[in-house]
């Protein structure tokens, strides 16, 4: 898996995305004691409130980011996306009222709608090779799972010389320095042809192919399921730790850490898995635990029993490991399913796509856990988890070829698309097989 780091370009780019991650990681943990400071046991509900409308702008600009940026103006876009959103962190510790928390929030998740998209779809055009983009997917996510374990771990240090306040000036210092990397990297150009059509067009071209395409129409459920768990950890940990368990700030960031260090032992065994097993079987497996954790939680909670350190202690890991197993794999699904001229579109349709699924959970986690009690919350997410396994066992076929046979009805007989993949006696044949403008529909 460190092998993809020779790779120069790749190797600037994950630096970027450390250093960008250790200071959001941070403000994940400020921004749970700032909620806390200002509503008390009321917290989730602002915490969630605070992600919700992060996940609005995220839904609502992502399909556009890929789409109205230019191959061209990528670099420039990223490195002003850092800028700004460095000079959010920045204004967050000015912040003495809980309408300035959403104003400010809404701003940076903007600027971060916008830069996520664009940066995942710069990654297959710099490692073509399946084998190498696979081993910098898990890279990716054990450097979001370093950042789970290790920001947690680095705020409870600093937190002892610092209040929390001082937290975001780290986060505005991980957006500069990340700015500063994708300024020295060279970027690769998208093909031209990417950027025909208008910029909605090209924003509705990447969402029709999603919800077109079995596979990522199981993607999504497996979504949701890893928004039940997630969203129960980054909502109400803080409510959790400082309100049922009395522990303080520091507390809360090691409670963070238990949950980024499941998610980063199981990311670092997931390349070798997936060169042996599918991407189905491990997503599915997945979910499936992801549903039980949060079932069997839930269960112990109303039975009196999860109410202390040793719940956290053993379930928080478990959730991680399995979030770690459900979104992994995504990229490699998308990457499979698209043109290369068309990955950026879909790219921008899964980061949107996927966060109305964070939308759903992150209101049940904080609205229902702070009106009905974390009890009533966690059955809650235990539901939706459970709801997204049985769509995406329905929605993702075990057959999944990537070659798929199929007829094109009306294409004319000297279109060069017979002449590039051949022609069956019975007027079909049989190619990778994905959503394009001559095939528009999946095969039955």
């Amino acid at each position: 898996m460190i092998d993809v780091l020779k790779h120069a370009t790749f190797r600037r780019l994950f630096l970027a995305q450390v250093l960008a991650l250790v200071g959001t990681g941070l403000a994940t943990v400020a921004l749970a004691l700032l909620a806390y400071d200002l509503a008390g046991a009321q917290a989730g509900a602002v915490l969630g409130t605070a992600l919700a409308i992060k996940m609005t702008v995220y839904i609502l600009l992502a399909p556009l980011a890929g789409a109205t940026v230019p191959p061209h103006w990528r670099k420039r876009a990223l490195i002003a996306l850092d800028l700004a959103r460095a000079a959010a962190a920045v204004a967050l510790p000015f912040v003495n009222d809980i309408w300035q928390i959403y104003l400010v929030i809404a701003l940076l998740q903007s600027a971060s709608a916008c830069f996520t998209p664009l940066f995942q779809a710069t990654i297959p055009k710099v490692l073509p090779d399946e084998r190498d983009y696979t081993r910098a997917l898990s890279l990716s996510r054990l450097a979001y799972d370093l950042e789970s374990l290790l920001s947690p771990a680095l705020a409870a240090a600093l937190l002892t010389v610092v209040n929390f306040h001082g937290l975001f000036a780290g986060t505005s210092l991980g957006f500069l320095a990340s700015a500063a990397l994708v300024l020295g990297t060279t970027f690769p150009v998208a093909a031209a042809a990417a950027q025909a059509g208008s910029p909605y067009a090209r924003a509705l071209r990447g969402i029709r192919t999603y919800v077109r395409t079995p596979r990522l129409r199981g993607l999504l459920a497996l979504n949701l399921v890893a928004a039940a768990g997630g969203a129960m950890v980054f909502v109400n940990t803080v409510v959790l730790v400082r309100t049922v368990l009395g522990g303080g700030e520091r507390q809360v960031a090691w409670a963070l850490a238990a949950f980024g260090a499941g998610s980063m032992a199981v990311a670092l065994v997931l390349p070798k898995l997936l060169d042996r097993l599918s991407d189905r079987r491990i997503m599915l497996t997945a979910a499936l635990a992801m549903a039980l954790v949060l079932a069997g939680l839930t269960a112990a909670w109303q039975a009196g029993l999860a109410g202390g350190w040793l719940a956290i202690g053993l379930t928080w890991p478990l959730l991680g490991g399995a979030y770690a197993a459900l979104v992994t794999p995504g990229g490699r699904l998308l990457r499979r399913s698209a043109q290369q001229s068309d990955l950026p579109f879909l790219f921008a349709a899964q980061f949107s796509l996927s966060h109305i699924c964070w939308l759903v959970a992150y209101l049940l986690a904080g609205w229902v856990g702070a009106r009905f009690g974390l009890g009533t919350a966690l059955g809650a997410l235990a539901v939706l988890a459970a709801v997204g396994l049985l769509l995406a066992w329905r929605a993702w076929p075990a057959h999944d070829p990537v070659v798929v046979p199929h007829r094109h009805e009306g294409l004319p007989e000297d279109d060069p698309h017979w002449a590039e993949h051949g022609r069956t006696t019975r007027g079909g044949h049989a190619h990778a097989f994905v959503i394009d403008a001559q095939h528009e529909r999946w095969p039955r």
